[in-house]
């Protein structure tokens, strides 16, 4: 993957050594949504609620930025190079196949936790997130490490599939479809909303794809077929089968909010091959009915 000198993405808030708490909000499109969203979230997403209400604190963000050391300023670099990506294919797409113009995303950069503007408390064990109350990105940049470290999603393409991601859930959230499932949640039984949490992830992770399809073509990025490879072993790395067994020993279907590692690659696959924003509607696949 060649990204060093390409343009990066002015869309951005660095929080990095700022100080910043409150409880997560319940209300609105919030509150469970960043629960929802978050790349790695894991296990029940009532438990995570109950751990966020219990969190206290300020509410407001203080201090300043802190100094970054070289190899946090290079994944500084590598993320709003990414982020310009994406903003770049998105704007193309959204003309072309949707007649429509495409309202970018912000990065936020974060240590630990953070205050977001529109879900409460975000927390880095949540994994990268989005909320769409803010409609902003979160991202504390360890989660680089344990990609790599924890879950065996090497090479620098596996980090700009968890960026690609998020802002698919960005792309979901511009073309309506959040609002829709979040109004949708409270009429249902867990098992249902899980399953309305699996086929949004999976369309994050089409849109990912779709992503991936143009960089050679429309970006300053360049990538080859072992950055595919790259990013199908991130997907499949994070998929629920693979992350409840490795915790538990055995996986529940009936928990999964992300999706199998068979299905998060599938996914991203089909994006890739299509490069059709509009082809990725897996809410009307029967297989994840």
């Amino acid at each position: 993957m060649k990204w060093q000198g390409g343009k990066q993405s002015g869309n951005f808030e660095d929080r990095r050594g700022m100080s910043g708490g409150g409880k997560l909000a319940l209300g609105g499109i919030g509150g469970i949504i960043v629960l929802v969203i978050g790349f790695l979230m894991g296990g029940d997403p009532m438990q995570l609620l109950q751990q966020a209400q219990n969190m206290g604190g300020q509410t407001e963000q203080s201090g300043q930025p802190r100094e970054l050391n070289p190899e946090e300023k290079r994944l500084t670099e590598f993320s709003l190079t990414v982020l310009q990506s994406t903003e770049d294919i998105w704007a193309k797409l959204f003309k072309e196949q949707m007649q429509q113009n495409y309202t970018p995303t912000t990065l936020v950069f974060y240590d630990g936790g953070t205050q977001t503007d529109g879900c409460g408390m975000g927390q880095a064990s949540y994994g990268p997130f989005y909320c769409p109350g803010d409609q902003k990105i979160y991202l504390d940049l360890t989660f680089n490490r344990e990609l790599s470290d924890k879950f065996g999603a090497k090479g620098e393409f596996a980090m700009a599939y968890v960026i690609a991601h998020e802002v698919g859930h960005h792309i979901q959230q511009l073309v309506g479809l959040l609002p829709k499932t979040n109004q949708a949640r409270g009429k249902l039984s867990e098992r249902e909303n899980n399953k309305i949490s699996v086929m949004t992830e999976l369309q994050a992770d089409f849109y990912a794809g779709v992503w991936a399809h143009y960089l050679n073509e429309y970006t300053d990025i360049k990538i080859d077929y072992n950055d595919i490879v790259d990013g199908m072993k991130a997907a499949e790395a994070v998929g629920d089968d693979k992350l409840q067994t490795a915790a538990q020993g055995y996986a529940v279907p009936e928990s999964f909010t992300h999706g199998t590692s068979a299905q998060r690659m599938t996914w991203f696959k089909k994006g890739y091959d299509s490069g059709d924003m509009r082809a990725g509607n897996t809410f009307e696949d029967p297989s994840l009915r």
